[in-house]
């Protein structure tokens, strides 16, 4: 599949000035306002945070409702999601898949995150590595994905 048509320009980018960056030696960290804490800023750190931003300033969501870097339980293995948004209900509502900037995006990442959604059964995926974004729906009876042209509507 050609996803070209499907990369939606968020600009992520937009809000590294609203990021939070120190050094300390040799080593940068970035600070998560999520989990209220400095990290090594590492590329998919810096796109984590910058999505996180945009979810936030951008598309309305409070912090409140945002869950980063959690353990799940697949098939007995434990993994860790990027990002999730969850509703008024507290039931999952977008699944984010993080990438650096040089991980292309493709159906290996594709795959990585539909493991995490038979878990977690959030209606919108989001697949970014900073300058491209990715917003889609998985259909699990048939195993195949829609994706949207630009932001959906989230129903909040």
């Amino acid at each position: 599949m050609n996803l070209i048509k499907y990369n939606i320009l968020a600009n992520l980018l937009q809000f590294k000035d609203h990021l939070k960056i120190k050094k300390q030696g040799d080593t940068a960290y970035i600070y998560d306002i999520i989990r209220k804490k400095y990290l090594v800023l590492q590329p998919e750190e810096l796109v984590r945070q910058l999505c996180i931003q945009w979810l936030i300033e951008d598309q309305g969501f409070s912090r409140n409702a945002i869950q980063v870097e959690k353990s799940i339980d697949i098939n007995g293995l434990m993994r860790r999601f990027d990002i999730v948004v969850y509703d008024h209900e507290i039931d999952p509502l977008i699944l984010v898949e993080c990438k650096s900037p040089q991980t292309p995006i493709n159906q290996i990442v594709f795959d990585q995150l539909a493991s995490y959604q038979t878990v977690l059964h959030a209606p919108f995926l989001i697949v970014t590595n900073g300058s491209h974004l990715y917003i889609s729906q998985m259909n699990h009876e048939t195993q195949s994905y829609h994706f949207f042209e630009s932001i959906p509507s989230w129903h909040r």
